[in-house]
């Protein structure tokens, strides 16, 4: 079975605060994250290793965005989002 069959995808926004590297400016933005969270059973057609993948997997969130670009009207440069965690377990 395929991974995605066990969770109910969605997504959102989570804000965060960034320095930009280039005018070290810290402002606040808005990330986009995927969260995946945990179906309540076990989809139909799974066997005895599906059922022990679905035991040990949980509710989790992947980041969507690598980079931003910067909020200050003289810069405008892209930078990489650093400091942030690609994934997070819910």
């Amino acid at each position: 079975m395929d991974e995605r069959a066990f969770y109910n995808e969605s997504p959102t926004t989570k804000p965060a605060t960034l320095n930009c590297p280039f005018c070290r400016s810290a402002e606040t933005y808005d990330l986009r994250w995927l969260v995946r969270k945990k179906k309540d059973r076990i989809p139909q057609g799974g066997d005895e290793r599906d059922r022990a993948k679905f035991q040990k997997w949980q509710s989790y969130m992947v980041l969507l965005d690598d980079k931003v670009a910067c909020k200050n009207l003289r810069c405008r440069k892209r930078f990489d989002i650093s400091g942030v965690k690609t994934t997070a377990y819910i």
